[in-house]
């Protein structure tokens, strides 16, 4: 079978919706998936879980000092709420957070420049802050033009304590900033709450090395407002082609195709699947992931987390098969890292547009800057390499996680390897 790139294009419209974890638009895409899958010929069911999230009611932000403005701002989920009536509190600006930057913050409001990692957000908790700000955007963003990004705070930083917590646009930020804000008042009602979520779940057999499992993988979540076509309704359009070509050319080793839900708030999709299939993980010899493609513009790549030797085979494969594509050992925020975390080797095919070809996590995440030919590429890469894999004679790669890599996982999950020394230990 021949990749159809104007099928692919026409599933990818069909998914083109806002669907952010555990909405009923996420449900809607996944019962779509499942009637593309059946007119293959394939069954394929849903496996549920729960996403964690908040329900939030009221959330205000307002300068008091030395001036009165009231900023539009998104509480982070599975954060806290102020009491009601909210509280108002003096505000500062602590940059990037280091430690100089950390002096006498007690029961104020802060605004940084990122994100805070498990370890700063200790450090804030500890001295004893009211609340933080984060930013994105940019400062020349234009209010009806743009959307602020909804974020959701990780376990690894509320195991620390929880703390009211807001993003704000970068060009709110920088107005405060400059006109010397210096006392604001907040309110935010929420409460948490738990949603339900799926991952769409198909089985092709092996032929003759059916107890050696391969897995295809994609998320089909998006972000709010964005209808989230390139990342990743591709990558769900694109592992679809691939079910129809194993479907009418039979593996020689059990095939999984799995689409994800809630990858967008922390892997949850992944990480249910690994939690709820623990027992077969120990068959499963390698994650083929597919995450953001069909950009017009853009670079072809493959992201490795494994030994080097499987690397050296993706870029001496695309080499004798003339693909341009570039090929790293790394890890890659997506549901591969889940998979490469819990010891299974994993790879990432994408193609990244350049700044300003493409858009992620944002409204501008639309069909206008993608292809069906463009998909076509991304396709035929991961059908190439993952047909010759799955159908070896004897299978290539080690299923081992190098140390290297392992050292870089332990750092994206935020993991102590000591005190995971000590728990297994214990055991």
């Amino acid at each position: 079978m021949s990749i159809n790139c104007q099928r692919e294009f026409e599933l990818l419209k069909k998914i083109g919706f806002v669907r952010t974890s555990g909405s009923e638009e996420e449900f809607k895409a996944a019962n779509m998936l499942l009637e593309e899958i059946a007119s293959i010929g394939c069954e394929g069911h849903l496996e549920a879980f729960k996403a964690p999230t908040s329900k939030i009611t009221k959330a205000t932000l307002k300068v008091v000092e030395p001036y009165e403005k009231e900023y539009e701002i998104a509480p982070y989920n599975c954060a806290i709420g102020t009491p009601e009536g909210g509280i108002t509190t003096d505000f500062i600006y602590i940059e990037d957070g280091l430690d100089v930057n950390l002096v006498d913050l007690k029961g104020k409001f802060v605004l940084m420049n990122t994100r805070p990692n498990p370890k700063l957000y200790k450090k804030l908790i500890d001295a004893g802050i009211a609340g933080y700000i984060t930013m994105s955007g940019t400062a020349m963003d234009e209010e009806d033009k743009t959307d602020i990004s909804i974020a959701r705070i990780r376990e690894k930083n509320t195991q620390h304590g929880k703390i009211p917590a807001v993003n704000m646009r970068t060009k709110d930020c920088f107005q405060m900033v400059r006109d010397k804000a210096s006392k604001v008042h907040v309110e935010i009602i929420m409460e948490d709450i738990e949603l339900p979520s799926q991952n769409v779940v198909v089985t092709l057999e092996g032929t003759k090395y059916p107890e050696d499992i391969i897995s295809f993988g994609a998320h089909y979540d998006s972000v709010p407002y964005s209808t989230g076509v390139y990342d990743n309704g591709a990558g769900s359009v694109i592992i679809m082609e691939l079910l129809r070509h194993f479907k009418e050319n039979p593996p020689m080793r059990t095939v999984k195709f799995v689409w994800y839900g809630s990858e967008e708030v922390g892997l949850l999709g992944s990480k249910a699947y690994l939690k709820d299939h623990e027992e077969e993980l120990k068959k499963h010899l390698l994650m083929i992931n597919v995450d953001v493609a069909g950009s017009i513009l853009g670079r072809e790549m493959a992201l490795v987390t494994a030994e080097q030797n499987f690397v050296d085979y993706i870029d001496h494969t695309a080499k004798i098969k003339g693909f341009p594509l570039k090929v790293e050992q790394s890890i890659y925020s997506s549901d591969s890292t889940a998979f490469a975390d819990a010891g299974i080797p994993s790879v990432t095919f994408c193609r990244f547009a350049p700044q300003g070809g493409a858009f992620i996590h944002t409204r501008d995440d639309v069909m206008d800057y993608l292809s069906a030919e463009a998909l076509e590429k991304t396709t035929i890469i991961t059908k190439e390499f993952s047909e010759a894999i799955i159908n070896s004679v004897a299978f290539p790669v080690e299923r081992k996680i190098p140390e290297n890599m392992r050292k870089k996982l332990d750092e994206y999950f935020d993991k102590d390897p000591k005190k995971e020394e000590s728990s297994e230990s214990k055991k």
